[in-house]
């Protein structure tokens, strides 16, 4: 390779440092904001019979979700098909 070839090749890598580093950026900000808005989430105290959390337990493990987890994603099913109903 000749010097003018190292120059050309060392700038499209430089070039492409760049890209990677801009979208570095732009994932990390992402990720702050992910975290952020799952700051946001609103506590509540739900009371449960035992053998509805049963249920719920050993379909949260079925599904490898937490409790919590199980109980978020079913109520946010119940909204989705709720507004597809509407």
């Amino acid at each position: 390779m000749n010097e003018d070839e190292l120059i050309t090749k060392e700038a499209q890598l430089a070039a492409r440092l760049a890209r990677v580093t801009e979208l570095e950026t732009q994932v990390l900000r992402k990720e702050k904001a992910l975290k952020e808005k799952e700051k946001a989430k609103k506590q509540v105290l739900l009371r449960l019979a035992p053998s509805l959390w049963d249920e719920i337990a050993a379909w949260a493990e079925d599904d490898f979700r937490s409790i919590n987890a199980q109980i978020e994603y079913l109520l946010t099913e119940a909204v989705r098909h709720r507004r597809k109903g509407k």
